[in-house]
C-alpha cells in the first residue's frame, strides 16, 4: 500500500468541532506540520473532511 503525507496549510480556527477532531485524529497540529499515514479508505475520508484545510502528495 502507498502512504500519503498530509500537510496543515490552513489554520483549524473557524473550523467546527468535527473538523478540530479530524485535524487531531491524523495528528496534526499546527500550519506546517506535516504527516505520513498508509493510504485506506479511513484516511481518505478524514482527508476529504478536512481537504480545504490540509495538502495531499502521495509519499
Amino acid at each position: 500500500m502507498s502512504s500519503l503525507r498530509i500537510t496543515q496549510v490552513r489554520s483549524r480556527n473557524g473550523a467546527d468541532r468535527g473538523q478540530r477532531a479530524t485535524l487531531r485524529s491524523l495528528g496534526l497540529r499546527r500550519i506546517g506540520h506535516s504527516v505520513e499515514r498508509s493510504e485506506s479508505d479511513q484516511v481518505r475520508g478524514m482527508v476529504h473532511a478536512v481537504r480545504h484545510l490540509v495538502k495531499v502528495e502521495r509519499a
